[in-house]
């Protein structure tokens, strides 16, 4: 899953990521943290995750 900057900003927000870079390590962050909420398939939340940055002003 590619890390844009919406779904950083977003992920933070929601306390999925700490890290303030949108680097490799914060990808880690953020697919682990996923992984939490459904191991099998943690890159569905992608498109939730970059809706709310775009259609809620996160």
């Amino acid at each position: 899953m590619p890390l844009r900057r919406t779904l950083g900003n977003v992920a933070r927000k929601l306390k999925l990521l700490k890290r303030k870079q949108n680097d490799a390590k914060a990808l880690e962050e953020l697919d682990k943290s996923l992984r939490r909420l459904d191991s099998v398939d943690p890159v569905k939340y992608d498109f939730a995750l970059f809706g709310l940055g775009v259609f809620e002003n996160f």
